[in-house]
This record gives C-alpha cells, sequence and structure tokens, in this order.
C-alpha cells in the first residue's frame, strides 16, 4: 500500500499500514460472568437452546441433599450435539449459524448465562449417530488460560442413562454446580428458597415462551430431586401465561390491529389489546407491577423478548395500566429494532416512534385513538361501584396440579408472604380420610383410600386433583385461626365421616 501523505483535507478513509491478529485475554470470560443475567432470564436462554435444537421436552431439575442444593440440570430430548458441534458450542465466541427462525442470536447465551451464575458449567449431549460426549467449563481454569475439560465418555453416557426417559436416541444435559445463588441458602431455608424460586420461574418461562407452550407440542416440567434416592419432591408443568389472555375485552371493539409504516423497516403490525379493568387473571396481575407491564410487548420468532414498556414514546401512568400491544419482529435485519444480549427488551430508533403517529387500522382509526379509548375505560371503571371482592387465602402448594395452583390464584387474592398449604398421602387410621397439620400447613390423606381416585393407575405427587382442591377449599380458613374452636372440629369430624364412606363406596363398586 502507499505510504501515508499528510494533507490538511479532511480522511473520510483511515489511512492504515497493515494488520494483526489480538486473540482475546483469557480474563474475557471474567466479563461473561458480569452480563446482569437474572436466574430466570439465565434460565430461559438455556430453554431457548433447546428449543432450537427441536426438543418437545425440557425438565429443569433442582438437585438437593438433604437440606443442601448440589446441583441444576436443564435436560432437553433435542436433536443433540456431537464432539465438533460441542467443541463450537462451548467455545466462547464461537461460530454458530442460525437458522432464520432460530430464538439464539449472539452465540453467547450459553456460557454467558450459566457463568453469571454457576463456577462449573458442563455440557453433555448425544445425537442418533454420535455417542455420549461432554465439556466442562470451570471459571477459574477458563479465566487464566481458556482450559476446558473433556468429560470422561464413561460419565457421559451414566449421566444420560439416569435419564433416559427423557433422553432415548439423543438429548443434551446442561448442569450447574457452585451455584452461587445455592451458596445462600441458609439451614431449614432450602424449602422456602426453592418455593419462591420455582414460583417466579414458573412465571418467567410460562410468560416469555407461552406461544411455545399453548400449542401443545413443547413442554417444560420443574422438579427438584432427590440427589441420592432419585425420587422427585417436587414437580411442577409450567403452564403458558398469555399476557393478552383474557376472558372478554375491556372494550367493545378490540383487540384491532394498526399498520404502522417504520422508516428503514416498513409496515409493522401493532395489535392493541384493552384488559378489562380490575381483572384478578394471573396473566393480567401475576406477572409484575401493572406500571411496567403497560405498553408493547415485542415478540421475535413467537418468543416473547419484551413484558411491557412504551420504549421511550410516551411515559408509563396509572391510566394506561389496560392498554398491552403485541409487535411481532420483522425477520429481516434492520438498524430500528436492537435485541438486547440477554433477549430480556428492545431498543428502538426515532424512525418507530414517527411510525406509531401515522398508526392506523383497516377502519382509518388511528393508534393515538387508542391509546385515549385505553384511558377512558380505566377512568370509567373507576367511577364504578367497587365490585365484590373475596377473601384473601393461604396459597396452596406442593401436591396440587400446576393448572388447578393457577386457577386458584386466578380467582382468589394470596395472603403475602404466607407458607403455603401442601398435600401429602400418608397411614392414618381407617375411619380418617384427612388430616390438618396446622403447624406445617400440610393436608394429609389417607393412602388406604388412594385407589379410588386414580382408576387403577400408580398415583403421582400431583393426583387426586378433585377431591384436593376442595378440601382445599373447605378446610384453607381453618389453617388462617389461631386455634381450631369446637364447631370446626366437629365439621372435620363430620367430612372425614362422609369422605370415608363415600371412599369405600367407590372402591367396591
Amino acid at each position: 500500500m502507499p505510504p501515508y501523505q499528510p494533507s490538511s483535507d479532511w480522511q473520510y478513509e483511515i489511512p492504515t499500514a497493515g494488520s494483526k491478529k489480538l486473540p482475546p485475554a483469557a480474563r474475557y470470560v471474567e466479563s461473561l460472568t458480569h452480563q446482569g443475567y437474572g436466574f430466570e432470564a439465565a434460565i430461559a436462554d438455556l430453554v431457548d437452546n433447546s428449543i432450537d435444537a427441536g426438543a418437545r421436552n425440557v425438565v429443569i431439575s433442582f438437585l438437593r441433599d438433604e437440606d443442601r442444593l448440589v446441583s441444576l440440570l436443564v435436560v432437553d430430548d433435542g436433536r443433540g450435539m456431537n464432539d465438533d458441534t460441542l467443541d463450537t458450542a462451548m467455545t466462547v465466541g464461537g461460530r454458530q449459524e442460525y437458522e432464520e427462525n432460530a430464538l439464539g442470536h449472539f452465540g453467547a447465551g450459553l456460557k454467558a448465562a450459566s457463568l453469571s451464575h454457576a463456577d462449573s458449567l458442563t455440557v453433555i449431549s448425544r445425537t442418533k449417530r454420535s455417542p455420549s460426549t461432554g465439556r466442562r467449563w470451570l471459571t477459574a481454569r477458563a479465566q487464566a488460560d481458556f482450559t476446558c475439560d473433556i468429560v470422561d465418555p464413561g460419565y457421559c453416557q451414566d449421566l444420560v442413562d439416569r435419564y433416559d426417559g427423557l433422553i432415548e436416541w439423543h438429548g443434551t444435559i446442561v448442569r450447574w454446580d457452585k451455584v452461587r445463588a445455592f451458596d445462600t441458602v441458609t439451614a431449614g431455608q432450602a424449602d422456602r428458597y426453592l418455593n419462591d424460586a420455582i414460583e417466579k420461574l414458573e412465571t418467567h418461562l410460562g410468560l416469555h415462551l407461552h406461544r411455545f407452550l399453548a400449542d401443545g407440542a413443547f413442554n417444560i416440567d420443574i422438579v427438584v430431586e432427590d440427589v441420592t434416592t432419585k425420587e422427585e419432591l417436587d414437580h411442577r408443568g409450567v403452564e403458558p401465561i398469555d399476557p393478552f389472555g383474557y376472558r372478554v375485552p375491556g372494550r367493545a371493539g378490540y383487540p384491532r390491529t394498526y399498520t404502522a409504516p417504520v422508516e428503514g423497516v416498513g409496515d409493522v403490525a401493532l395489535t392493541a389489546h384493552i384488559w378489562q379493568p380490575k381483572s384478578p387473571l394471573v396473566s393480567f396481575r401475576g406477572i409484575g407491577p401493572l406500571a411496567e407491564r403497560q405498553g408493547f410487548y415485542i415478540y421475535r420468532n413467537n418468543r416473547l423478548v419484551q413484558a411491557g414498556g412504551w420504549n421511550s414514546t410516551r411515559s408509563a401512568e396509572g391510566h394506561l395500566a389496560l392498554a398491552r400491544i403485541a409487535i411481532d419482529l420483522p425477520s429481516e435485519a434492520n438498524d430500528v429494532f436492537s435485541l438486547t444480549v440477554k433477549k430480556d427488551g428492545v431498543t428502538v430508533t426515532p424512525a418507530f416512534a414517527r411510525g406509531l403517529e401515522q398508526a392506523t387500522d383497516a377502519a382509518g382509526h388511528t393508534f393515538g385513538e387508542y391509546v385515549q379509548e385505553a384511558q377512558t375505560t380505566y377512568r370509567e371503571a373507576a367511577k364504578r361501584v367497587t365490585e365484590v371482592t373475596r377473601d384473601a387465602v393461604i396459597p396452596a402448594g406442593k401436591g396440587l396440579d400446576p393448572k388447578l395452583r393457577r386457577t386458584l390464584r386466578d380467582e382468589l387474592p394470596e395472603l403475602e408472604g404466607e407458607e403455603p398449604i401442601t398435600f401429602r398421602w400418608a397411614s392414618l387410621a381407617p375411619d380418617l380420610f384427612f388430616e390438618l397439620d396446622r403447624d406445617v400447613r400440610e393436608i394429609r390423606l389417607n393412602k388406604l383410600y388412594r385407589t379410588a381416585f386414580n382408576g387403577g393407575r400408580r398415583g403421582g405427587l400431583n393426583d387426586a386433583p378433585v377431591v384436593k382442591s376442595m378440601l382445599y377449599l373447605m378446610v384453607e380458613e381453618i389453617f388462617q385461626k389461631s386455634r381450631v374452636r369446637a364447631t370446626r372440629a366437629d365439621k372435620i369430624a363430620l367430612w372425614n365421616s362422609v369422605l370415608v364412606t363415600a371412599a369405600r363406596c367407590e372402591m367396591t363398586r
């Protein structure tokens, strides 16, 4: 190249004098551990990888050794990886080509999400045509010299065999050890921590992946597993939480679809909804503060990547609590919409705001009119006589089907900070159908009568949903009382007598 000639003119092209390779320093790994991933967002990133791998089932397993939490696993039945593709997946900055409809975007999710929470990341995988193989990152070694361990093939196969009910011919296991949050759980607090963590994880996954979960072809289960006995101590299926899942819209004529002409992108469809005022549904009130959940719900390849917010086009306000708008990002790359690395938000350029100002629906209604009608709906509801409210209850916990727990949360306000009421089958006297342990918030059912409710099938943790839900509604109030009065004790005796007789009748039919 010709030598640089000094000039007083502006240099539109930067002169260069050669090039050199500057590989990343090993400390680059340390930056991955400080990406600001929340726990739920990190797990969601791993589940995204499972979906991209064609998985139909994902199990998130918290491994517990008595009162100690030891590991977390994400197991899927996707197509799996061989040695070469696993090396690429575990390489920091490894190049990966994504399909057009893939949820993966930057290629850093597995490492950044995992190392943000665990000091040891192990990935074990197998395909139809290749044996089980594994790699492990230890944060300390990776920071020193990018050294990644090759997991012993025998152990890889042993771990795959442990989950052979899910991984048959192909699948992947992501294992976190030395999880920093687990180390903060003090003695006697494992149950409380797990209940809170799983509730938040259920909500996050149910919301951000609700379109995948709703079609029935994809399932996520969250389990707590005894690491020694392999017994399931808790098992919850993640249910979809549709942020537009109202029964009746809050205003006639909605939802409406507006078209916004956005420079640099083209026409962008905005599906505008107005919620029912004062809705008790979890999909309205149970996904976060209403001020944060109004506004735009932005999807990329059917995955929710932003749950509310106005993207600087207006400020959040109480009168807009009923306004939610669904937007599907265009598949083509553009300079208007930019997804964050953690897939928890979208930044937009001023072109989007200009497009909103011009957005109309097929009948000529403007987007600005929609905003006014959402505000009017809220104000009109505030003037009406207060609707009938239901008394708050102690939440239902383990032993009740997740769908039932979700319905109960939809229908009944919950008392804050209360330990949930759980269900367990136990050995009781033949004349008892159930007993209450108010100290540990437990309803114990007599396992003598379990077969009456399972149709000959082996019982599971969440079996007998009808009888359990009825018992919960009957006795929940008793758990709130400081002591059981004689009239309530008599009611419990009456219910036991009737239910024992009914169960015996059922068993003799």
